[in-house]
């Protein structure tokens, strides 16, 4: 039961009138039951039991950690140790068994083997399950270093980590954070419920009305990408890196405006990132909790590891301070964009695209930084102008966008093969001879689009100093009315559903 669905709609909307009729102290309990509901109706319905078991494991460590004194320290690594291992090995399982094996066999071919060595193992996975093992891997272990409060009710827990708007695609949850609002009681507030369906609305144009037209450009050229290359490759490169946006985005607005209507304020996800003006705060402002995550339980506790403290101090007698930290920080930043690549999939094209290559820019950045500094002093160009700005955005842009093709490509040997395509064509001329509108696209269809992208730059700029909702809560009614009815429309009329059409699935939404 897809949120972009009628279905969909009308399970929310019975949850919304009843959630405000019943008595609060019943809330939370509603939310659950509409929880393992939805995941129930999601799919296949026994893997409800894979979420089950991680709050299942993550509750009963929880409880033996808060039960362990202070004083075993090594009792409660273990615990702590245990339960991890217990989550991560259920998430390696269903998701990166056969990286494994493809990885294994890759390598042994490389050394002579030939053939295929090892089958694949298929499994079906369930529904979120990297959202959710990551929010309550967070929770234990917050609970283990005394940051989080343990919560001592088993259902509560579980309402956390498998709350049914979260579940699909995110945010990332910090239960320390986060994790109480589930559990109080809420009245109706008017403000709050219609700013929470207005940003749903905000989030059903970009999904319906940009996000599933730029999929059909993408699907074309991506498809069959021996007939259509040079420009035709870059322009769907960069029709999908705006269409991963709109959807990702579009899914966290539906996402944190429903949770919203409900009275449970979320984690923003996004920050304009295409104004970004660096790969390194591209990614401060793109799936800003996965990021947030990643620093706090994986890089920085591997920066203050044994390993790297001693290494850190060897690099510093050998090559200076300030470069020895720096080499030693690139070495801990590369595990991490490791560990993020393979978050998002079991597959070398995620490794890389979402990964290494974006730990490489970063790393660029750093290293090339003093030289731009002084090639722009001598030259004596201003370093914050507007003209250097919007190189450095465009920049960062292009560069996204090569990490965005490794992503979407079937493979990482089809992604090299399109870049080479890309480079070694030269047909610019098909971006206005009339050749886009072979790729699934009418003219008219194309100017929806196109119109829609101005809107959402237009919505974009807006937010670089402030919410746009405030900014039109501040109008006169009649000119609310008419932003609002203007929207509900453009989604009613331009948007791709209905019989006979199936909206894609959100992309985030099978990791």
């Amino acid at each position: 039961m897809g949120i972009t669905s009628f279905y969909f709609l009308c399970f929310f909307t019975a949850i919304l009138i009843l959630y405000y009729i019943i008595p609060g102290r019943l809330q939370w309990g509603l939310l659950l039951l509409c929880s393992i509901a939805y995941y129930l109706l999601s799919g296949n319905g026994m893997l409800i039991l894979y979420p089950i078991a991680s709050v299942t494991a993550c509750y009963a460590g929880s409880r033996l950690l808060t039960a362990a004194p202070a004083e075993e320290g090594k009792r409660r690594r273990m615990i702590l140790a245990v339960t991890v291992l217990v989550n991560i090995g259920i998430l390696a399982v269903l998701k990166y068994v056969n990286f494994g094996i493809y990885t294994i066999d890759g390598i042994a071919r490389i050394f002579g083997s030939s053939g295929e060595l090892i089958k694949s193992v298929d499994f079906l996975i369930p529904l979120g399950v990297s959202f959710y093992t990551f929010s309550l891997l967070g929770y234990v272990i917050d609970v283990y270093y005394g940051i989080a409060k343990p919560q001592e009710n088993y259902l509560k827990l579980m309402l956390y980590g498998m709350y049914f708007p979260v579940i699909l695609s995110g945010p990332i949850l910090k239960y320390r954070e986060h994790g109480e609002q589930f559990f109080k009681a809420h009245t109706f507030d008017y403000r709050q419920v219609t700013r929470g369906l207005q940003r749903m609305l905000w989030g059903f144009f970009k999904k319906l009305v940009i996000a599933e037209r730029l999929g059909i450009l993408v699907d074309t050229v991506y498809g069959s990408y021996v007939e259509y290359p040079g420009a035709y490759i870059w322009f769907a490169t960069v029709c999908y890196a705006f269409q991963l946006y709109t959807d990702f985005s579009g899914c966290m607005d539906i996402v944190l405006g429903m949770s919203e209507s409900l009275g449970i304020l979320l984690p923003e996800n996004f920050q304009t990132p295409f104004f970004a003006k660096s790969v390194a705060e591209y990614w401060r402002r793109w799936h800003i909790t996965l990021g947030v995550w990643m620093k706090e339980y994986v890089f920085y506790p591997v920066l203050r590891s044994p390993f790297f403290t001693k290494l850190n101090k060897a690099w510093r007698e050998k090559f200076g301070k300030k470069k020895g930290k720096q080499y030693a920080t690139f070495m801990a930043m590369f595990l991490l964009w490791l560990t993020v690549g393979i978050w998002h999939g079991g597959d070398w094209k995620f490794v890389i695209g979402s990964g290494l290559l974006h730990w490489i820019y970063i790393v660029l950045e750093e290293v090339l930084e003093p030289s731009c500094g002084r090639f722009m002093k001598k030259y004596r160009i201003d370093p914050a102008g507007r003209t250097v700005n919007v190189l450095r955005i465009l920049r960062t842009f292009f560069l996204v966008c090569v990490g965005d093709l490794f992503f979407r490509a079937a493979s990482v040997g089809d992604a090299f093969a399109m870049l080479g395509k890309a480079a070694s064509v030269w047909n610019p001329s098909i971006l206005w001879n009339g050749a886009l509108f072979e790729l699934g696209l009418d003219w008219m269809e194309m100017v929806i689009v196109l119109a829609a992208l101005l809107v959402l730059y237009g919505v974009s700029l807006l937010k670089q100093t402030g919410s746009v909702r405030d900014r039109i809560a501040c109008r006169a009614l009649p000119v609310r009315w008419l932003i609002w009815y203007a929207l509900l429309f453009a989604v009613i009329l331009l948007g791709c559903y209905g019989p006979g059409y199936s909206a894609g699935e959100f992309i985030y939404q099978g990791f």
